[in-house]
This record gives C-alpha cells, structure tokens and sequence, in this order.
C-alpha cells in the first residue's frame, strides 16, 4: 500500500493539474472518488470469493506494470501512466483477493479507469469523424427546412455566420461521461453481470451522437435568429448540460424497459 501511494500521489497531481481541469476529464475526481468507493463497498463480497494468488502470475503482472508504469512517467505520457497505476492497483488487489475476489471487482476497476484520459492522438482521431459527422446533419436537416445553409468540413455556413463544431460538441465528452455513470449506475443499482453492462455501453454512442446533433442544432438556430453572443455565451453551457442530462435521462429509461423485459422472460421460464 505505501509502494502503490508513493506512485499515486504524483499521477494523481499530474492529472489534476492538466486532464481533470478541461472538459474532456472534468469527471476525473468524482470517477475516482466514486471508484474508490464501489471496491471498499464490495470488499466483503471479493473476501468471501477470495482465492489463493499464483505468484508467477503476480510477478509477471507486477513487473509488467510497473513498467507500463516508468515509461508513461519518463516519457511523459500521462494516460499510459495513469493505466500503470490502475494496473499495479489490480494487481495488489490480486495478490489479496486472488483472481476470485479480483473477478468481483473487474466493472469497479473499469469504472475507475474512466479517470484516466486517453491519450490526444486517440481523441483526435475519433472526434474528427463525428464532428464532420454532426456538422454535415445539421447542415442537411436546416437546408431541408428552408434555411439558407451549407457546410464544408467541420464548418457551418448559415446566413451571414460561421460555425465550427468544436471538439465539445463533437459527442466525445458525453460519451466518456455518459459511459462512466452508466457503469455507475448499473453496479450500484443491480450489481449486473458485463453482458448487460455491455449492452447498455454500447447504446451510449448514439445516444451522445443524439444528444450532442440537437445541441448544435439548437445553437446554430439561435445563432441566426438572436446573434452570435447569445448562441456563445450563456446558452452555449446550458444546452450541453441540459442535453446531458437527457442523455443520462434516456440510458435510465433504457434501462427501465430492459429490466421490464427481464423480468417478464423470467415469469414466463
């Protein structure tokens, strides 16, 4: 515990002074308080499933990483430093709760690797797609309708204005915070197996791809009826969080109708 400290303290104030203040890891430290709350929360359950810990097993997996672990820190890559952590955290959990107690606390260690950002390249990767994705359906629908409207990559023309759908509204913060507390949310409620929690997960994607198209829909439609300080300033922080919370909104009512499902299939076996 005090080796895993000495190497948590630094990643921890590393993450804090650059991923956990911008939008994208804005959900960092509430992840990992929460996370670290859910493995105290299951300890009892990962000690009565308690298994002896093979130590080659544990060696190998300490060795490997402690030394995902060095090179995100000498390099100066923060997530690979972070997911060395994460690991030498599992596999302390390993070595006292063998691969039975480990197997009770595998959604709590994936929930807590939502902590961690991805690496840049990773989100620039992903988010270009669906911001070209998002521009090029709103421009279709507003065009459809009768507005004087076009794009060109991530670029919305409307009227006498330019828009740029930035990487906030490309969908990629709503996914990752949406994916987080679905974890949440499903470990704490029902305790449910990875198949279902997968099932849900994936309904995340386009539930933000949603979510996030009515959100620029709306702030180009301000835009050209009210200006551009009033799509940009206020408003443009209220929509997103609005429309977060409908997307947290519809991942519950989801929810709802899959267990309704669940427990009809299992009156009727």
């Amino acid at each position: 515990m005090a080796g895993l400290l000495v190497l948590a303290i630094p990643t921890v104030m590393a993450l804090a002074r650059s991923s956990w203040s911008g939008d994208l890891g804005s959900h960092g430290p509430l992840v990992m308080a929460t996370g670290l709350w859910l493995l105290w929360h299951c300890r009892d359950e990962m000690c009565a499933r308690r298994t002896p810990a093979r130590n080659h097993l544990l060696a190998a997996f300490l060795v490997t990483t402690l030394a995902i672990y060095l090179v995100g820190q000498i390099f100066d890559f923060l997530s690979v430093q972070g997911w060395g952590l994460l690991g030498v955290g599992t596999v302390l959990l390993y070595r006292i709760y063998g691969s039975g107690g480990l197997r009770v606390a595998a959604l709590p260690l994936a929930y807590l690797a939502f902590a961690v950002p991805p690496p840049g390249w990773v989100i620039d990767y992903l988010t270009f797609p669906l911001q070209q994705a998002i521009s090029q359906a709103v421009a279709m629908f507003l065009a459809a309708i009768g507005y004087p409207v076009a794009h060109q990559g991530v670029a919305i023309f409307i009227g006498t204005y330019q828009l740029m759908v930035e990487n906030a509204c490309s969908g990629m913060n709503s996914i990752v915070g949406l994916t987080a507390l679905t974890i949440f949310y499903i470990y704490t409620l029902h305790r449910a197996s990875w198949r279902y929690a997968l099932v849900l997960v994936f309904m995340i994607v386009p539930i933000a791809m949603l979510v996030n198209l009515l959100r620029v829909l709306g702030l180009v439609l301000l835009t050209y009826h009210q200006g551009d300080a009033t799509a940009q300033g206020f408003m443009h922080l209220t929509t997103g969080m609005i429309l977060f919370a409908c997307g947290l909104g519809l991942i519950f009512l989801i929810d709802k109708v899959f267990q309704r499902i669940i427990r009809r299939q299992e009156s009727v076996t």
